[in-house]
Order: structure tokens, then sequence, then C-alpha cells
């Protein structure tokens, strides 16, 4: 898989961004990406160098519109810590 395949999106909450002054990033991957795989692609990416991965399987949420319901998509979400000596990643520089 190439690195842009596996890293899909950033996940903009309130929670993130408590994250961001530790160099603590948060995405949403691909399902099938394992850490190793996560880390090269955040490395390639935004080149910069990564302490650990943290991964999360979300299951999708029971949602309901009148007598109809259905379930969100799942997704898995990582959580990236940086070095201490890394630079930090710019695009979310500008939201901290």
């Amino acid at each position: 898989m190439l690195a842009h395949d596996i890293i899909i999106k950033p996940v903009l909450t309130e929670k993130s961004y408590g994250g961001i002054q530790d160099k603590k990033y948060t995405f949403v991957v691909a399902k099938t990406a394992n850490k190793t795989e996560i880390k090269k692609a955040v490395e390639e990416i935004f080149n910069v160098q990564v302490e650990k991965v943290n991964t999360v399987n979300v299951r999708g949420k029971m949602k309901r519109m009148g007598k109809n319901q259905g379930l969100t998509p799942a997704y898995k979400k990582a959580v990236v810590q940086l070095k201490k000596d890394s630079k930090s990643i710019e695009f979310f520089d500008s939201l901290s």
C-alpha cells in the first residue's frame, strides 16, 4: 500500500486538539494497516520522526431517522506520538 492510501484524513476534534501541544496527532487510517505501516506512512508524508503509534477500531453508531435505522461507517483511528526532537506537522500548527 502507498503512504497516501494508509493515511486517509486527520481527526479534528476537541480531544485531538489537546494532544497537538504534546506532538500527538490523530488520523483516520486504512482498516488493514498495522502500526508499522502507519508509522512509515506518517514519516514519509510529513517528514517527521514517530516515537509510537496507538490504534483504535471505532465501531459504527446506530442512527435513526424516523422509523428507519442504520449504522454510521466503522473506521480505524491512529494516535501518532512524535519524538521530542522531531519537528511538528505544519498542517496542525495553524489549528492550535
